[in-house]
């Protein structure tokens, strides 16, 4: 069977990780990074609640990576990220990665902001 290759409608995706950078469209960014449709950028990690804040009426979706193991985001964050229509759903880096690549691909409105692993 053929692989067909996904197609993201111009949206960036998440190329890859390694210890401490995340590599989007083609772009090294170490550290926490938030990225959204047009691509990724530093962020300062779960203390810069304003860019979080800054997504609202852009996505419905923000996937919380918080590092390499599933951890409990914190509840401020998650109720002030709420209050302006974003729902969160916080799980391991890796595998926000990969349903911010998918939900992505669904044509969706959606980001990600990851703590690295």
């Amino acid at each position: 069977m053929a692989m067909e290759p996904t197609d993201f409608g111009g949206a960036v995706p998440v190329d890859g990780y390694g210890p401490g950078f995340f590599r989007v469209g083609g772009k090294v960014i170490h550290g926490p990074v938030l990225i959204d449709r047009r691509g990724g950028r530093e962020w300062g990690g779960l203390d810069d609640i304003a860019a979080l804040l800054a997504l609202s009426g852009q996505v419905d979706v923000l996937f919380l990576g918080m590092g390499e193991e599933i951890a409990h985001p914190p509840k401020a964050l998650v109720a002030e990220l709420d209050a302006v229509g974003v729902m969160v759903e916080a799980m391991a880096s890796p595998a926000a990665a990969r349903s911010f690549n998918v939900t992505l691909s669904e044509g969706r409105r959606v980001a990600c902001a990851l703590l690295p692993v």
